[in-house]
């Protein structure tokens, strides 16, 4: 059975009973849902992708860099240290 809740926009929601209902016509109605969903979404523009994917290599070689000297230094003390 189908109770009403409100939501915190002050929607009316339908919450349902988990055991009522068909598999099926449960996956049908939650792929409706997503679809939905998918419509609201904004997707960012070419130039942006580029823009964030450049900002994230960037960075990435950043992080490398700095861990790997890191590294280097850490492990040249520890074998100076163990000579």
């Amino acid at each position: 059975m189908a109770a009403k809740a409100e939501d915190s926009k002050n929607k009316q929601v339908e919450v349902r009973n988990p055991g009522a209902g068909s598999r099926v016509a449960q996956i049908r109605q939650f792929m409706a849902e997503v679809r939905q969903e998918f419509v609201k979404v904004v997707w960012p523009g070419k130039k942006q992708t580029l823009m964030s994917t450049t900002v994230v290599i960037a960075l990435v070689i950043v992080v490398a860099i700095y861990l790997g000297s890191i590294d280097l230094v850490l492990g040249k003390l520890v074998g100076a240290i163990l000579r």
